[in-house]
């Protein structure tokens, strides 16, 4: 029972609501503001920006100090010492696996990266010119046809195997997606490559010869998909919440997810720092978009700079950044003239005064996008490997909404439509 309230009075009333104060284990305090319903009263909070949807244990964000940690790890420590899939095991089960469970949980997910030969079927029914997203979602949703010996959502054991399924078949289903785009031969997974590595072959390899996978690139594709794995109660992680609520499977939630996550304000945030470098086009412009974005009276900006949530230096920007030097390094693409432009960019951001006191450092989706770049991987396909990365944070969610008490979603509204009036029945003919 909470200790402490908060009182609200309603003026020109003799209510007064008493409203619990709940304390979480970080954070702020939080005000549970379920009986003002009783009252006759609701909130207005657009956006939900200071709404808690739900109680959580897997991930807590301070944005003022910079500070993300996945079930009490921080995200640094993670991605200097971990790799994706213990971060995935973290994010499923709650604690890091010792070195059998993470042996056993490796094992398992890549070993079931092959998909039903008849998806290459479903292949065939989109454009050739579809957006590789709106492919994703269109799969995902249709894996719930194959696997329907394990959607029961009460069962534990389905909860999990469905859990791996969506977590190994992830990147085959990306890199058939691209495959198709470019009219080349879908290249089957690889059980003896890392899951970062396997991805880049499949992406990459064809059948007319070899192609090896540079540990230093699936290192960095590991830690893409690691920095990415989640980041709390976002737009296409409440998405997955609030289709799960309503007991929908959960391929259907994840594509759901997806789908959210397809919108330029949230997944496509790298695809447009590269779309904003090939705009700017040449290094001797970069003063002029300076001065745009200083600019209060132009509408423009600089993309992959600052942060909705963090109101200081992303944490997960700093890892980016070193595994960004060592693409570029690896590659040799130090003088790639869009990548010049994007480290010039980084200096500026670093170092110019008015940068600096807005905060406006460069972040995740700035780094990330010059590493996908560098790879080559086109820009359309960036947010399919953002999804890839937060399958397993949206399935730890669902999962954890599932095996406790929820109820399904139904937010409010503050209506301001038109009152009831009559229908005019002396206007018909």
């Amino acid at each position: 029972m909470s200790e402490k309230f908060a009182r609200l009075t309603i003026d020109g009333s003799d209510v007064t609501i008493e409203l619990p104060v709940l304390s979480g284990t970080l954070g702020a305090d939080v005000i549970d503001i379920q009986q003002l319903t009783s009252n006759g009263y609701f909130t207005y909070d657009p956006g939900f920006v200071s709404t808690a949807s739900c109680e959580s244990k897997i991930t807590f964000i301070d944005g003022e100090k910079g500070i993300l940690l996945h079930r009490g790890y921080p995200i640094e420590q993670l991605a200097e010492h971990s790799d994706f899939l213990e971060v995935i095991y973290l994010l499923l089960y709650g604690e890091l696996p010792d070195p059998q469970q993470k042996a056993s949980f490796g094992t398992t997910i890549l070993r079931h990266t092959m998909v039903h030969e008849q998806m290459l079927e479903m292949l065939k029914g989109f454009r050739r010119d579809a957006h590789p997203m709106a492919i994703i979602c269109g799969l995902i949703g249709a894996l719930a046809s194959f696997y329907h010996d394990a959607l029961d959502i009460t069962n534990e054991h389905h909860r999990e195997v469905t859990a791996y399924r969506l977590v190994s078949k992830m990147p085959t289903l990306a890199a058939m997606a691209y495959k198709f785009s470019i009219g080349q031969p879908f290249i089957y997974p690889r059980n003896d490559l890392c899951y970062g590595g396997n991805f880049l072959h499949m992406m990459f390899a064809t059948p007319c010869e070899d192609y090896h996978v540079s540990p230093v690139l699936a290192r960095a594709m590991d830690r893409i998909f690691l920095l990415h794995a989640d980041h709390e109660q976002n737009a296409s992680t409440s998405t997955v919440r609030l289709a799960g609520s309503s007991g929908a499977n959960p391929f259907t939630c994840i594509a759901a997810g997806v789908a959210a996550l397809w919108g330029p304000a949230h997944g496509g945030a790298n695809e447009a720092v590269l779309k904003m470098l090939d705009e700017i086009g040449d290094e001797k412009h970069i003063d002029q978009f300076i001065a745009k974005a200083k600019d209060k009276e132009d509408p423009f900006r600089l993309m992959g700079f600052g942060h909705r949530v963090y109101k200081n230096f992303d944490p997960r920007a700093k890892v980016m950044k070193e595994s960004c030097d060592e693409v570029l390094s690896e590659l040799g693409l130090a003088d790639d003239p869009i990548l010049k432009i994007a480290k010039r960019l980084e200096k500026i951001a670093l170092e110019d005064d008015y940068f600096i006191s807005k905060k406006l450092y460069p972040n995740v989706d700035f780094y990330s996008g010059i590493i996908l770049k560098a790879l080559g991987i086109p820009t359309e396909m960036f947010t399919v490997i953002f999804a890839i990365g937060r399958t397993p944070g949206w399935i730890a969610h669902w999962h954890e909404m599932i095996s406790g008490s929820y109820r399904i979603g139904r937010p409010r509204q503050l209506y301001t439509g038109p009152k009831s009036r009559d229908y005019p029945i002396d206007n018909k003919s």
